[in-house]
């Protein structure tokens, strides 16, 4: 009699991820409109809601969307609440934000996320630094079919040693042994991230060569990113194409490996 074969475990759920610094939907193309076009950071321009129905169109098919860079709402965007409009505009049933700097009513200054899935907000970090208006944001998704996944979504500083005690504090932040990604735009090429005492601990890991996202007309640098805990799997990592901001969206599907 013939033992009839085991099946194989079905395969774990996979986890479309972006993370895109939007730039408040500014149309930058070149250096020169960091000047050119430097009083839209103060003032609506006619293109407002188009950016933002671009942006949408980018995003939407995508299950956690991170994103860094937005506005709540202020007389820059038109007083749209942009983390608000690109969840109805893109169909995502849950958002938030954190307001990191409120410049009101010129700007409100916003990091967030958008997600298909249920999401618990842990906790609201201000992260260490010289300048007021680093955080990051505590989530945990609760997917179909996979156990919880903690994601921390941040906006790092531009120096490099602000950087490095934000990163210490974001590792003593995470859940001992529990499925983790820290993603956003991190200001920090994949070298440093790789060498980074508390991360290099704590089993957190990015590809050797992750694809440029800035600046998005030319890229060459690799600074947007997707961190991930040792139970994770990576399936995919990639860049897309877009018009809409000085940074390109980063792309990845992960899952979480079988104990």
């Amino acid at each position: 009699m013939t033992t009839p074969p085991i099946p194989s475990p079905p395969a774990p759920p996979r986890l479309k991820l972006l993370s895109f610094n939007i730039q408040v939907g500014l149309h930058t193309a070149h250096y020169r409109h960091y000047l050119t076009r430097a009083w839209r950071h103060a003032l609506p321009g006619r293109d407002t809601r188009a950016a933002l129905d671009h942006i949408a169109g980018l995003i939407r098919d995508h299950d956690f969307v991170a994103i860094q860079e937005a506005d709540a709402g202020s007389l820059r965007t038109g007083f749209i609440d942009q983390m608000a409009y690109l969840a109805d505009a893109a169909g995502f049933p849950q958002h938030g934000l954190a307001i990191t700097r409120n410049l009101k009513p010129f700007a409100r200054h916003a990091l967030g996320y958008l997600s298909r899935w249920p999401v618990r907000v842990i906790e609201e970090h201000a992260l260490p630094g010289p300048i007021r208006g680093r955080c990051a944001l505590q989530l945990e998704l609760q997917a179909p079919g996979i156990q919880p996944l903690e994601i921390f979504v941040t906006h790092l500083s531009l120096g490099r040693g602000a950087q490095q005690r934000q990163l210490d504090y974001l590792v003593a932040c995470t859940g001992s042994g529990r499925p983790t990604v820290i993603v956003g735009d991190l200001n920090a090429e994949p070298a440093l991230l790789q060498a980074h005492p508390a991360l290099k601990a704590a089993g957190f890991w990015l590809p050797d060569s992750p694809p440029p996202t800035f600046p998005s007309w030319a890229p060459k640098r690799s600074i947007d990113h997707i961190l991930l805990s040792p139970q994770i799997e990576l399936h995919r990592l990639a860049t897309l194409p877009q018009s809409r901001s000085d940074h390109l969206p980063l792309a990845a599907e992960i899952s979480i490996r079988a104990s």
